[in-house]
């Protein structure tokens, strides 16, 4: 749902734009509003079901803000056995800095578009990596400080 909201919103932009012939006896504007608003639609709906569907497995959610999330990862560094983080994970966010750092690529970056997107992905799985642990270890540290006050 989040992926069809996403490509109506294009279209529907791309109507907006560009588009200055009526669509099936609409005109663009129309065509164009019509499809944002299926897009909101679907964004709204993909979410929810998301959120839903996380909630259904029993997946911790994250707190904290993403500058709470960035303060909170020294600290999970450095509690990651106390936390019990795996010490596979610190190996794979390593040789995701290191491969975002080398010159060496899968694909090179001399080719047009599709050189950065390896780069694109490694660093978005990074983030979101870091910023989910980091959210995990908030909701630990709260649940911990409140198992502490009598």
């Amino acid at each position: 749902m989040i992926f069809l909201g996403i490509m109506l919103a294009a279209i529907g932009v791309s109507t907006l734009v560009w588009r200055d012939a009526d669509l099936i006896g609409l005109p663009p504007v129309a065509v164009g509003t019509a499809l944002l608003v299926l897009s909101a639609g679907s964004l709204a709906l993909g979410i929810t079901r998301r959120k839903r569907a996380r909630v259904a497995r029993g997946e911790p959610e994250p707190v904290g803000s993403v500058i709470d999330r960035a303060k909170a990862l020294p600290r999970l560094l450095r509690a990651r056995k106390a936390y019990g983080l795996p010490t596979t994970r610190l190996a794979q966010w390593g040789f995701a800095l290191v491969y975002l750092v080398s010159p060496f690529d899968v694909l090179p970056e001399f080719l047009p578009l599709i050189g950065v997107t390896d780069d694109a992905g490694v660093a978005v799985w990074l983030l979101t990596s870091l910023s989910t642990a980091a959210g995990q270890y908030l909701s630990w540290e709260r649940s911990k400080q409140r198992d502490r006050r009598p």
